[in-house]
């Protein structure tokens, strides 16, 4: 294991009814909030009211219709608004993509330059206004985590930033405010999960023990519970645990000690870029086929344990190893996610210049768990227009 820091200073009011603590947990930051939201979404659940009420005493400043993959022309035009009205602390309600909206604004109204810098050097970011969050989508871990997405329509690139100075202050999860979440999108969120635990399972440092049995517990609850969400969609329990495994899935604690670079979010990032799919939805498509691609003699152990550990297998290696990938590729089939990236609108007009790109934006070609060039990353894309068979 190698030497690392951890520090997550989010405080999380997590359960139902948390949204009462929300006043004093914004009151040592300011009075004037920008309040960060999506689609409307939070207007037919309720909560947009119940912000209005617990906030009475609060002046509030709105961004709605922050996209599925934030944009940088809505970062622009939100660093002017908050430097106009003074805001003095931004509350995120929403999934990953109004928080990582809301990162990337917090950081900006201190830059002279342009927002989308941060995504070529993230140590640019010298000072942010105070991030609040309240979830209501399980899937990026944003409420807990330094880091965002950001999307780039002119330039056709979805990249990453972050800085510690962007973690959350305070994070309310009420798992009821997930209820009203589509099949859909439960899938896709509990795919990202899924996704994070698995970037950071698959490598190579050795004696990472805790870590790794950490992931494959967090692997298995999500593998256990998201189809009682998928069927009973007001299951407490079940929307509590996914929403609990996004937190943890990726705030710096399954990674410590690790190092490596991301393969399957590098490649998704590209197809998101280019044709604005769901994110989850991508990564769910490509990993079971960067499985298959990487897995060798070499890196059949890990495999393996996956296999033995997360979907309880039993056998040979080489049948437990190809069983667990097989396991994961049904799981996402049974929970309805499109498994083809025909089925999301991609053709193969565009997967040579994508998986360019994958690796121009990443280190996968050096430092991944195994290493992928333009010629694995287009073999992998090949592979995900058509359906596996096992």
């Amino acid at each position: 294991m190698e030497n690392f820091v951890f520090n997550v200073p989010t405080k999380v009011y997590f359960g139902q009814g948390q949204i009462r603590h929300l006043p004093e947990a914004l009151a040592p930051y300011g009075s004037k909030v920008l309040l960060v939201y999506g689609g409307g979404s939070i207007k037919k659940n309720g909560l947009y009211d119940q912000i209005y009420q617990v906030l009475a005493d609060f002046e509030i400043v709105e961004l709605p219709g922050v996209e599925p993959n934030p944009r940088i022309d809505t970062v622009r035009k939100e660093v002017d608004l908050c430097r106009k009205e003074a805001v003095e602390v931004v509350l995120a309600v929403g999934g990953g993509s109004t928080i990582d909206c809301a990162k990337a604004i917090c950081a900006g109204v201190f830059y002279d330059g342009d927002p989308w810098d941060f995504t070529g050097d993230s140590s640019l970011i010298t000072a942010a206004l105070p991030l609040a969050t309240i979830l209501t989508l399980a899937a990026t871990g944003s409420e807990m985590n330094a880091g965002g997405v950001l999307s780039n329509p002119v330039t056709q690139e979805k990249l990453g930033f972050g800085n510690k100075i962007l973690i959350p202050k305070v994070s309310i999860l009420d798992p009821t405010y997930t209820y009203t979440v589509s099949k859909y999108q439960t899938a896709a969120g509990s795919a990202d999960i899924l996704s994070h635990l698995m970037e950071q399972y698959f490598d190579k440092t050795p004696g990472t023990e805790i870590q790794d049995h950490l992931a494959e517990g967090l692997m298995k609850t999500v593998i256990e519970l998201l189809p009682v969400a998928l069927s009973e969609a007001d299951n407490y329990d079940a929307r509590s645990n996914l929403m609990w495994a996004s937190s943890w899935a990726l705030n710096g604690l399954i990674g410590r000690g690790k190092s490596g670079a991301w393969s399957n979010h590098a490649m998704e990032h590209e197809l998101s870029a280019y044709y604005d799919i769901t994110h989850g939805v991508g990564l769910a498509i490509l990993t079971p086929r960067w499985m298959m691609h990487v897995l060798n003699e070499e890196t059949l152990p890990y495999f393996v344990r996956f296999g033995k550990n997360v979907w309880g297998l039993t056998g040979e290696d080489e049948v437990v190893a190809i069983g667990g990938i097989q396991k994961l590729y049904e799981f996402f089939v049974d929970c309805d996610i499109p498994m083809t990236l025909p089925q999301v609108g991609i053709d193969a007009s565009k997967l040579a210049e994508m998986a360019t790109q994958a690796v121009k934006h990443s280190a996968i070609a050096t430092r991944a768990f195994v290493p992928l060039k333009e010629a694995d990353v287009l073999a992998i894309f090949e592979a995900s227009m058509q359906e596996m068979v096992f």
